[in-house]
């Protein structure tokens, strides 16, 4: 096997761009190109020799920049033929012009690509047996969705044989469907690389496309389908190159994920570059084609495993993790599985000082985000009482320790790494919700001494009744502009004199308060950060408290289990038969919860490397909160009136909202994603 690094991976797909850039140079291409002549280029590059060398993430990589132009090069079929035929192939088997399907036990075969070009057809049997390549004696274009058409394939007698057993051939299946769903996805990457440009160049009532909501909105959630998609992929991979037991279900997940994405970008980009997009002279309608032509071709390779939901269900398999730190991992689950305390469900309650100490006494509060996301995850997973240091340590410690004064970090870190700091966050306000920059909340000079009087009123604060500080943004130059640069955080003490509070039960059963602020004077050493300069303080703590609502992936990746759990003693009671609505759903959520864990992964890596997460984080906050809504109604519709009795499930449903609105709306938060992608701010 060979395994390339990232860089000789990135070079390869150079290398392949700039061949497809002389013999099929854009999507339009696809009308007149000559396959045969890439075919020919491909093999003497070198591209059908990964197949016997097991080199999957350049495979791949050449099916991307394929996927970009709408060329329908057969690669993963060459990879696969390769991998089986191995050097015992006759020269057109070892040469790469060899299509790949299921051996029906006919003289014809139909839907297939490049078959104008192509010499051979690998017949795989299922679930094992003998596979054939034989000669393709005619191919019979018919024409369709699909450009360059599909073909119907007429096959001589074999040529050679070779004994592959149901192993093999499950490989050759989940790299067949792969390959066509890492295709169809950069097809629609593609597509909404154009869009997005021309979202910040068109031009309608007096400004860009791209400044009206709707159209930002829809961009933003496309790049969400698009980057987890990639990210599954980019798993699965990893785990087939390095021979992890569970990377045919991370494929089928990527799969899964590509398959219902691919054609929703696809149609948010024709949305986006509408009339523009439509005409055959952009490349978008060939990318059109593309998409659906891959998508639909995946029905071709069934496995006998049947779907994620049926894995799930009929086996004892799991979601594959998504982290990189399983030492670390490993260590922790050892001393959790110490704690007596056991989980908690149901409504919000307070830490466990117990678990807290454990957690501290060990060096758990103290982690870079990367191992943040760990803790978070496992802690979430097995419902320990513990959110409240978590989150101490992920918004704030990261804030107080780029921003804070010596005095500060030494006074707040340890309470931190101890989990000793109660704290609530003070930035809603009745007139300033997710628009954070138009707080009103007041703090002025306090003319008798060197320190500050603050005056407003905050609403929705969660847990104000039991935090012993305030993390309070406050507007100090009322004049500036933008209003984001006349913002300043305090971290104040809850029993300052002047502040207030009027208690409210939420839908989950938590407390939130609203907050008010009568002269409250605070010390100069109560600012965190520069005067005017709380919006750097405030983006560093909003890149943790977005990786915190991710965090609800913990939770729904333990109520996904809890789910399977209760449907595999008889799956088709609870669920139906195989192919049915109900198992389509549930392989739906269980593959958007696996997204979100890999997106919350890549915000904590982004973070990490101090690129702030400010991309990764709303994307990954987005999803989640999306899903714990449409959780919370499958489980309703599947489990029916047991769901909806007191537990876990009822519980998942009325906190759902919870992650849609808090810390920004997914409205906003798709706003910010938007900007990210360079599109121009709404007029």
């Amino acid at each position: 096997m060979v395994t390339m690094t990232g860089s000789e991976v990135a070079a390869f797909a150079d290398s392949v761009r700039g061949v497809l850039g002389k013999l099929w140079p854009g999507a339009r291409a696809a009308e007149t190109g000559a396959v045969g002549e890439v075919w020919d280029a491909a093999v003497a590059h070198g591209w059908f020799e990964l197949g016997p060398q097991r080199a999957l993430a350049a495979a791949l990589a050449a099916v991307r920049e394929c996927g970009r132009v709408a060329c329908p090069l057969p690669i993963v079929d060459g990879y696969v033929a390769g991998a089986i035929l191995g050097d015992d192939a006759t020269p057109p088997g070892r040469a790469g012009r060899v299509l790949v399907a299921l051996d029906g036990g006919t003289d014809t075969v139909r839907y297939a690509e490049a078959g104008t070009a192509a010499t051979h057809l690998l017949a795989l049997p299922a679930p094992g047996g003998t596979a054939r390549l034989r000669p393709i004696l005619a191919a019979r274009p018919t024409p369709g969705l699909a450009a360059p058409a599909w073909c119907e394939l007429t096959l001589g007698p074999q040529t050679s044989t070779v004994e592959v057993d149901a192993s093999g051939v499950d490989d050759a299946l989940v790299l067949m469907r792969l390959g066509l769903a890492t295709r169809a996805l950069a097809a629609a990457e593609r597509a909404h690389q154009l869009a997005v440009e021309h979202a910040k160049l068109r031009r309608q009532f007096g400004r860009p496309v791209g400044a009206f909501g709707a159209v930002a909105g829809r961009i933003a959630r496309c790049q969400i389908e698009l980057s987890a998609g990639n990210l599954l992929i980019a798993d699965a991979v990893r785990r087939c190159e390095s021979g992890a037991g569970d990377w045919r279900l991370a494929a089928e997940i990527a799969t899964h994920h590509a398959r219902a994405a691919a054609p929703r970008v696809q149609l948010g980009a024709h949305h986006t570059l509408a009339a523009t997009g439509y005409f055959e002279e952009h490349d978008a309608p060939w990318l059109f084609r593309r998409v659906h032509a891959d998508v639909t071709r995946l029905a071709e390779f069934p496995r006998a495993a049947g779907t994620v939901a049926d894995v799930l269900v009929e086996s004892t398999a799991g979601l594959p993790t998504v982290s990189t730190v399983d030492e670390m991992r490993g260590r922790l689950r050892e001393l959790l599985s110490g704690y007596r305390g056991g989980e908690r469900t149901g409504e919000a309650l307070d830490d466990d000082p117990e678990l807290v100490r454990l957690l501290a006494e060990h060096g758990y509060l103290e982690l870079g985000p990367a191992g943040q996301l760990v803790l978070q995850e496992e802690v979430g997973y097995r419902r320990l009482p513990a959110n409240a240091a978590l989150a101490a340590t992920t918004m704030l410690g990261n804030a107080i320790d780029r921003h804070g004064t010596a005095e500060q970090r030494a006074a707040f870190l340890p309470l931190i790494r101890q989990g000793r700091l109660r704290f609530c966050l003070g930035y809603s306000e009745p007139e300033a919700g997710s628009d954070l920059a138009s707080l009103r909340t007041r703090a002025r000079r306090d003319p008798d001494s060197p320190g500050w009087i603050i005056d407003g009123q905050k609403v929705w604060t969660t847990g104000a009744h039991l935090a012993n500080y305030v993390w309070l943004a406050t507007r100090t130059d009322p004049e500036a502009s933008p209003p984001h640069a006349g913002i300043t955080v305090f971290l104040v003490p809850m029993d300052t004199p002047g502040i207030t509070l009027t208690r409210h039960r939420a839908l989950s059963g938590e407390t939130s308060c609203t907050v008010t602020y009568d002269g409250v004077r605070v010390p100069d050493t109560a600012r965190v950060g520069a005067v005017n300069g709380g919006w750097a303080v405030i983006t560093d703590a909003l890149s943790g408290e977005r990786v915190v609502m991710a965090g609800i992936a913990a939770a729904l990746h333990r109520q996904l289990d809890d789910l399977v759990a209760a449907a595999r003693p008889d799956p088709v009671a609870v669920l139906g038969p195989r192919g049915g609505a109900a198992r389509e759903r549930l392989a739906g959520l269980a593959v958007r919860v696996q997204a979100t864990r890999a997106l919350v992964v890549a915000a904590g890596e982004a973070i990490e490397r101090g690129a702030g997460g400010r991309l990764e984080a709303p994307m990954a906050a987005v999803l989640a909160g999306e899903l714990a809504e449409d959780f919370g109604e499958a489980v309703l519709e599947m489990l029916g009136p047991e769901a909806a009795l007191s537990g876990v499930f009822e519980y998942g449903l009325r906190l759902s909202i919870m992650y849609v609105v808090g810390g920004g709306t997914n409205d906003v938060q798709c706003g910010l994603i938007a900007r990210g992608l360079g599109l121009p701010r709404p007029a």
